[in-house]
């Protein structure tokens, strides 16, 4: 989830350095990062939790592709959307809270309680 995105901050009251950045802004880059950032922060993504999530445009509107799995692979859930660039946010968040319902609360919660060696156990079987 927007791997590969170079991200820069200064402070917002320093013009001089915000013109600077703006002319580095790529905004169909912004756009396909504020969607998998969205998609992440909806499903309080952590470490342990397999989750994927691209973003591209493609004939002027954004879509997106999702994923929630199991260290494992048991168990996986998987979504597409697509909508207006503008509201890549919005698609995002849509996108993990989908999944989120989809999976249900205990997909989640036995995530955290698994250990590091526990999940490293389900990846090797």
């Amino acid at each position: 989830v927007a791997q590969g995105a170079i991200g820069i901050q200064c402070r917002t009251n320093d013009e001089r350095s915000l013109k600077y950045i703006e002319a580095l802004n790529h905004a169909e880059t912004k756009s396909c990062v504020d969607c998998e950032r969205a998609f992440l922060e909806a499903l309080d993504g952590n470490c342990k939790t397999p989750i994927a999530g691209q973003a591209r445009i493609v004939d002027d509107k954004i879509k997106f592709r999702g994923l929630i799995a199991m260290p494992d692979g048991s168990e996986k859930y998987e979504t597409e959307v697509e909508g207006a660039i503008e509201d890549a946010y919005t698609i995002g968040k849509s996108a993990g809270e989908e999944l989120k319902a989809r999976a249900g609360d205990k997909f989640f919660d036995m995530m955290v309680e698994m250990s590091p060696q526990q999940v490293l156990g389900q990846i090797t079987k």
